[in-house]
């Protein structure tokens, strides 16, 4: 029996190699693996050895060889291949081991591997007689195995084919990407955005079985970018039941959120089907929260709470007196995890210090394809916006001003947004038209908007929605401008003695 080894991450590689020399594998390798395995006392032959060929071009061949891919690609059922082997000297290879060069952390034209991608495909394509390993973890299953009594099954070598043809699509996407990224023809444009590519190779590992998807019927899980990561992946949940499809996504989407309204100062949101019914600052992190739940107490029941700051005992206290699915947060200080502790069935999801920064691209299934876009960014300068009434808005009216419109940014369209002294006291989410986001809105704040700042999504088209924000106690409206009717809506926030300033940018989301 003979093996072919050629790895570029050389972790585990001389045990799993003297476990083969103990089942009787003759070992062949070459460069940095042939150096580990016989510096180990292992004996080895080179690849050159047995092809008769020398390593050329400074090892960019060195594997392509008839004698290498003849003994990987022979049909063992066919007897006229197995005669060619004969004919030509050339020993089967019944078991090829190797991972690629490292282009992800290094990428660059001298790391894109030929020669170890043509080894993996061609074992995989003939893995009924040929297995191939392409992961250290499999090293000991593969050794245990091989020890048994029945072997390398069927089942078992078209399990390693399947992730050998992974492992290559996932190379070749990230090597796609990287041209991509480094196009120096791609154009740029108005907003710094680069153009689309051309095509998207995505390769996703399965990292997390949710509970369920959207309803208990659905299967759900949790995909990762496998060259990717992101604070899912490094975040600790300490405790509470398995997260489904909806707790993860109203997490993204609170967390999002809440550092989307800026670092300067503690924040909090609490989410509900993706869209906040509650946002706020404070002076503490404990009035952060206390302030985003009393903003809407009702749609508050069963949602989830995001901070921009660690959760200390006093907004702990506050949380255990409501009933929440998640608490998602940058950390959770040790009395405020004994606090929550009786609420076993709540998830406490610890982000850590990983910085946050938004989505590069936005997907979504359609039929036969995918939607894709840049991600919505809210990087639009304050000093870009413009004043278009008789009155400008006051200093706090600003401030109420900025926050409305980052919340907004994030909240289903059509929408409306009603804040006061940095307190969302009213969200009409999700409306079909912007006149009952805002009467929604309104009734939401029950009086609580008198003096504050009105945020609307998208321009008003009519005034009737520009009075429902006035009939709440608004004073101050940010909206993107742009409608045919803005005269009109100008002309009415100056009846109302209102301040409205335009972004020149509008925030739809669905």
């Amino acid at each position: 029996m003979r093996a072919l080894l050629s790895v570029s991450d050389k972790s585990g590689l001389v045990p799993f190699a003297r476990g083969l020399a103990e089942l009787g594998f003759e070992l062949v390798s070459s460069g940095g693996t042939y150096a580990a395995l016989t510096a180990a006392g292992l004996n080895a032959r080179t690849v050159s050895d047995i092809t008769g060929a020398d390593e050329m071009l400074d090892g960019r061949v060195k594997t392509l060889h008839p004698v290498i891919h003849g003994g990987i690609l022979a049909n063992r059922s066919e007897p006229d291949h197995m005669q060619q082997l004969v004919d030509r000297e050339i020993t089967p290879i019944d078991l090829v081991v190797t991972n690629l060069y490292p282009f992800v952390a290094a990428p660059g034209i001298e790391n894109i591997d030929i020669g170890g991608p043509t080894m993996v495909r061609a074992a995989a394509k003939n893995h009924d007689a040929v297995a191939i390993v392409v992961d250290p973890a499999d090293y000991e299953p593969v050794l245990d195995a091989l020890r048994s009594d029945d072997g390398l099954t069927p089942l078992y070598r078209r399990s390693l084919a399947r992730k050998a043809f992974a492992h290559t699509a996932a190379y070749d996407a990230a090597i796609v990407s990287w041209f991509d990224e480094t196009d120096p023809a791609a154009t740029v444009s108005e907003t710094g955005a680069r153009e689309l590519p051309a095509s998207l190779h995505l390769s996703l590992d399965r990292v997390h079985d949710l509970r369920y998807g959207e309803n208990p019927h659905q299967t759900g899980a949790r995909y990762r970018f496998t060259h990717g990561s992101g604070w899912w992946d490094s975040a600790t949940i300490h405790q509470g039941k398995e997260m489904s499809y909806l707790n993860v996504y109203d997490t993204e989407a609170a967390w999002n959120l809440v550092n989307s309204l800026g670092a300067d100062g503690p924040a909090a949101v609490v989410m509900k089907h993706a869209n906040p019914c509650g946002a706020a600052l404070g002076a503490t992190i404990a009035e952060a929260y206390a302030r985003a739940h009393g903003g809407d107490t009702v749609s508050a029941f069963g949602g989830i709470v995001a901070t921009n700051r660690s959760v200390n005992a006093a907004m702990a206290t506050e949380v255990a007196q409501a009933f929440t699915e998640v608490v998602v947060a940058p950390g959770f200080d040790a009395e405020a995890l004994e606090i929550l502790s009786a609420k076993k069935n709540l998830r406490l999801v610890e982000v850590g210090d990983v910085a946050w920064a938004p989505l590069p691209l936005q997907m979504r299934s359609i039929a036969g394809g995918m939607l894709v876009q840049h991600d919505d960014s809210l990087q639009n300068d304050v000093s870009e916006w413009r004043t278009v009434t008789e009155r400008e808005p006051t200093e706090q009216e600003m401030v109420d001003l900025v926050f409305a419109w980052r919340v907004a940014a994030r909240v289903t369209s059509n929408t409306i947004v009603l804040v006061k002294d940095g307190q969302a006291v009213g969200i009409g989410a999700g409306q079909q038209n912007r006149r009952d986001a805002g009467q929604i809105a309104a009734e939401k704040a029950a009086g609580r908007a008198v003096g504050g700042a009105c945020a609307s999504d998208a321009f008003f088209p009519f005034r009737d929605g520009l009075d429902a924000a006035a009939s709440a106690g608004a004073t101050a409206v940010v909206q993107p401008g742009g409608s045919i009717r803005d005269d009109e809506v100008i002309a009415a926030a100056n009846e109302q003695g209102m301040a409205m300033v335009f972004t020149g940018r509008r925030h739809f989301r669905h």
